[in-house]
């Protein structure tokens, strides 16, 4: 049975694990209320969230040595208020906008599903984010990792092989042994091919009502649920 034979859950984070764009939007219409801005929060993480992956296509490339995703998130963040032609805002409310993504809001299923999961397999984060986000926000959210795993591992970002092997050399696992879990086909696609089990959560509002991509399973993966709970009942874990 495979639910015997995995030892270990990687999970994607941002979208699959917790609610990016609701958590950055609050924080975005308390700033601006504050500050007296007129901007749109859905808008404005929408634009911020936008950035993400082209910043890192750099570093995949090789056109640009590896950064923290916090680093990257603050870039993109001042590129967004030049977009919208907003000046004047200071280092310091930068640092602490940037810093909304380590205080990130999950999913209502996410914990008790991750706390039952955690019960038979190891559980680690395989994120984007760098150790420091991805444990403050466990931290705020009460996400039970066993470990940290990801692009600071090493040194690259999804959905490049090295991000997922990283994670499986760390524990002296083979990919097999591993099941990748995400909302996100494309991460499932990169980890299958690598020999990794895959389980899709689909999380349809992620981008808000109007999301078009990652609705449903685009490809043949082990396990399809519709929450961490359903994962975790098709696993035979406790509850």
């Amino acid at each position: 049975m495979l639910a015997d034979e995995l030892k270990a859950c990687f999970f994607d984070v941002f979208g699959t694990v917790v609610d990016w764009r609701s958590s950055i939007s609050a924080e975005m219409e308390t700033f601006a209320k504050e500050r007296g801005l007129d901007l749109d929060p859905q808008d404005f993480a929408l634009r911020w969230r936008a950035k993400y992956d082209p910043s890192m296509a750099t570093i995949r490339k090789g056109d640009r040595g590896y950064v923290k995703l916090d680093v990257l998130h603050r870039e993109n963040l001042v590129d967004v208020f030049q977009d919208l032609g907003i000046e004047g805002i200071s280092d310091a409310d930068l640092d602490h906008l940037n810093h909304a993504w380590h205080r990130l809001t999950p999913w209502p299923d996410s914990v008790p599903g991750l706390t039952r999961l955690r019960t038979r397999y190891i559980l680690a984060s395989m994120s984007n984010g760098n150790i420091k986000l991805m444990v403050d926000m466990a931290k705020n959210a009460g996400l039970p990792w066993d470990m940290v795993l990801g692009s600071e591992i090493a040194k690259n970002y999804k959905p490049h092989p090295d991000t997922y092997l990283a994670g499986t050399n760390a524990l002296d696992l083979k990919p097999e042994q591993v099941l990748m879990v995400a909302a996100h086909n494309h991460d499932l696609i990169a980890a299958q091919k690598l020999g990794f089990k895959t389980a899709f959560i689909p999380r349809p509002t992620e981008y808000g009502p109007a999301q078009s991509r990652d609705r449903k399973a685009d490809g043949d993966y082990d396990f399809v649920a519709d929450s961490m709970e359903a994962l975790a009942d098709q696993l035979g874990c406790a509850s």
